[in-house]
């Protein structure tokens, strides 16, 4: 259920969950926001140009921490971006035949997005070697300027060596990011210098099959709801 405070305002429109987040959070407000299960990435803004259309429908009422599985699948888009070698890197042809999560994020981002990559990370190392060879994980940023393949690089090998990080120009991750239900809007830079990022929190689960997504997961989901369900996709299985 949406929350709201005067400071932060979080939204979920179906598949949507609507995100922002500025870099000069204190850590007062942060854990008063987590607290109240805002999953805030931050800081605050009053602000609420979303800019959210409407994507996708969801199948049954699962609660927060499980994973959903989409009415309307939506297509692994077939986008060239760059990876963290500067090499480019195209998302269906190197990810074809392979479970794939994809999930749009920015490295200042103090909590909601390393919290999300290290929970997947904590899930993938349970799985066996020859299960890990079949997933894949690719991290988009959604702050190209500042995210550059060499420190999109050092901050997912902190996260997992196994992860793939992409960026690119705005324009291209921005129609990315919507073609599969994520919202995103371009940074910028707030009154007090701070930068605010707004996108979607959601993490895409594509399934070799037929290279579609059918799952979503949204912000409350835990390790244990990856480590659970990611022996059941790597299957061919929905959770």
């Amino acid at each position: 259920m949406p929350r709201q405070d005067s400071n932060h305002q979080d939204h979920q429109d179906f598949t949507m969950t609507h995100h922002r987040a500025r870099t000069t959070a204190t850590a007062l407000a942060l854990a008063a926001s987590l607290a109240l299960g805002l999953g805030a990435c931050g800081g605050s803004s009053s602000d609420d140009s979303s800019g959210e259309t409407g994507w996708g429908e969801i199948e049954g009422g699962q609660a927060a921490d499980e994973g959903t599985v989409l009415e309307q699948p939506f297509d692994k888009p077939d986008v060239t971006l760059t990876d963290t070698s500067g090499e480019p890197y195209n998302l269906r042809e190197e990810t074809d035949g392979h479970v794939t999560l994809v999930y749009f994020g920015y490295t200042h981002c103090p909590d909601i997005c390393p919290l999300t990559m290290s929970n997947i990370a904590l899930a993938a190392d349970t799985l066996t070697e020859e299960q890990r060879q079949d997933l894949r994980v690719v991290f988009i940023t959604t702050d190209p300027e500042r995210d550059t393949p060499e420190s999109l690089g050092d901050w997912l090998r902190a996260q997992s060596p196994d992860f793939t990080g992409l960026t690119g120009d705005f324009e291209t991750i921005q129609q990315t990011a919507r073609a599969i239900g994520v919202g995103l809007e371009e940074p910028y830079v707030a009154e007090d210098g701070g930068v605010v990022s707004t996108h979607g929190t959601q993490v895409l689960a594509f399934l070799p099959s037929d290279d579609r997504a059918h799952v979503v997961y949204t912000e409350g989901v835990t390790a244990e709801t990856f480590e659970r369900d990611l022996p059941k996709l790597l299957n061919g299985e929905l959770p």
